[in-house]
């Protein structure tokens, strides 16, 4: 087994994760159906439950505030332990006042869920925590409330860098936080493939993340860890906006060193036609970054073998030059998959022009038509007579799930990512048949005609000089700091990084050419 654990750090990760996991759950198969392509082991640890049973939970750490659980409690249906209630235990030996927070009421969906009943359309209304439309139980180690701070204070807010710094390095030393929360999980994995990680990094979280990174690199060493860079919603002021821009250059800088693979998804990014959602909802918002990086690391789960399989060190390995660029763009395709194949058919499953862009002058329209741009958005603080590199890619990785390739597209597509002497984009196709699932936890945000249930999704990870324009504008905010006490330093440091995505250092194939 190649096990993958994964770590949720806040709000918009643990709405990303709630998607996530209940996706894997939807992967199940059971007797007398066609065996999944996922090897359920790599993401779920077997076990037993508080009445001897057998369970299967997934293999992840949830951290949140308090409030922020919902719904959610330790223990479940799995893990039930009949505890006398604590405000009955009268350890004082005198009279006892207790204070108690009304309790949460579960939402019409988790009632219908737990009952077996059928369930009701979920809306922005209904979901008012992750927990609202979670699927699936958790083992009672996953679960991990931070009761120092409060979901929404505004008298403690959790939005700086130095406070999630400081709240881990607090915990840690009281508590070792990877001693007691993840060294269990690993010690549950035969073969650890990688630890991924969901995490906000425009607040404090960022600081939480980056420390609590370092332990890992410190206590394991080099690894594969893939950390998924989630943006909050845009801060609606100036002022905050560029406060959230600071905490993300902070995160950056202190993250990538301990990561193998940096990949920053945007909150709300700009749709295409048949797609809406409400930017102001974290259950819509969450939804689709979830469907980038479960897809994104879909090839580290399939069974080893199927096609599309590769590790996720494989993956990183194709396209971080040597880890020297750590940091990736992401773009997203979505197509109704009976379209898909429809195009397949009409335009030739063996044309070999199809493999570049040539399927009758349409194909790279169509794709441009369906893809969508994950990038963050970080405006320029350069000076009008700063050079912009010319649009390049040196390596991409692309997991497709569908007939977005014939087995002849990737077929000549592998042979000249494997040509030392290739001047272009080397991009590695890693595609399955496993489509995406349109749950009925997941947003109504694809209008497609035949409203299909399942969608063809297409991720592309790439090191481009996209990537230098992220750092350096990035490096550009750290620089214009006064709050951040080693500005200097994260400045030099984004810079630095930024320059591994230039042409001349290392060969960035450019989208343009210098020949007139």
């Amino acid at each position: 087994m190649h096990e993958i654990v994964t770590l949720q750090f806040g709000q918009q990760a643990n709405y990303v994760g709630t998607h996530y996991w209940n996706t894997q759950e939807a992967y199940f198969t059971y007797e007398g159906q066609e065996e999944s392509p996922i090897d359920h082991d790599i993401s779920f640890v077997p076990g037993f439950g508080a009445d001897g049973s057998d369970t299967y939970t997934p293999r992840t750490l949830i951290y949140d505030l308090k409030g922020a659980f919902g719904t959610l409690r330790r223990e479940n249906a799995l893990y039930e332990q009949h505890v006398n209630d604590p405000a009955q235990l009268n350890l004082w030996n005198r009279d006892a006042v207790t204070l108690r927070n009304p309790p949460i009421q579960p939402s019409p969906y988790q009632q219908a869920l737990e009952a077996g009943h059928a369930l009701p359309a979920l809306t922005t209304e209904t979901v008012r925590f992750w927990s609202d439309y979670n699927h699936v139980y958790y083992h009672p180690k996953s679960i991990v409330q931070l009761n120092e701070f409060e979901l929404n204070s505004s008298l403690m807010p959790f939005e700086n860098y130095a406070t999630g710094e400081e709240l881990f390095r607090s915990l840690d030393r009281e508590h070792d936080l990877l001693d007691r929360d993840l060294r269990p999980f690993l010690e549950a994995c035969d073969q650890l493939q990688a630890v991924q990680i969901f995490t906000t990094t425009d607040d404090a979280w960022g600081g939480f993340t980056a420390r609590y990174l370092e332990r890992i690199a410190d206590e394991l060493g080099k690894g594969t860890r893939w950390v998924f860079a989630l943006e909050n919603s845009p801060a609606t002021t100036r002022s905050r906006r560029f406060e959230q821009m600071t905490q993300a250059a902070e995160s950056v800088y202190s993250i990538v060193p301990s990561a193998s693979m940096y990949v920053p998804l945007k909150n709300s990014p700009n749709l295409l036609g048949g797609m809406q959602y409400d930017a102001r909802s974290r259950w819509h918002t969450s939804a689709l970054q979830a469907a980038v990086l479960e897809t994104s690391t879909l090839s580290g789960r399939l069974r080893s073998g199927a096609m599309g399989h590769a590790s996720l060190d494989e993956v990183e390995t194709s396209i971080s030059s040597n880890g020297q660029r750590p940091v990736v763009e992401t773009s997203c395709a979505f197509r109704d998959p009976l379209l898909l194949s429809g195009a397949k058919a009409v335009n030739g499953d063996h044309d070999t022009r199809m493999a570049n862009g040539h399927i009758n002058g349409h194909a790279e329209d169509e794709e441009a038509k369906s893809t969508v741009d994950f990038m963050p958005d970080m405006p320029s603080m350069h000076s009008r007579h700063h050079s912009v590199p010319r649009l390049g890619t040196t390596a991409s990785a692309q997991v497709a799930r569908g007939p977005w390739y014939s087995s002849l597209e990737i077929q000549e597509a592998d042979m000249n990512a494997r040509d030392r002497y290739l001047q272009g984009t080397r991009t590695f196709i890693h595609q399955t048949e496993a489509l995406f699932q349109l749950l009925s936890s997941y947003p109504s945000i694809f209008r497609y005609p035949d409203s299909p249930d399942k969608l063809a999704v297409k991720t592309s990870l790439s090191s481009s000089t996209r990537v230098n324009t992220y750092l350096s504008n990035l490096a550009e905010v750290a620089r214009a700091s006064r709050g951040m006490d080693d500005h200097e330093a994260v400045y030099h440091g984004l810079a630095s990084m930024a320059e591994e995505y230039v042409e001349d250092r290392g060969g960035l194939s450019s989208g343009d050419s210098d020949d007139d």
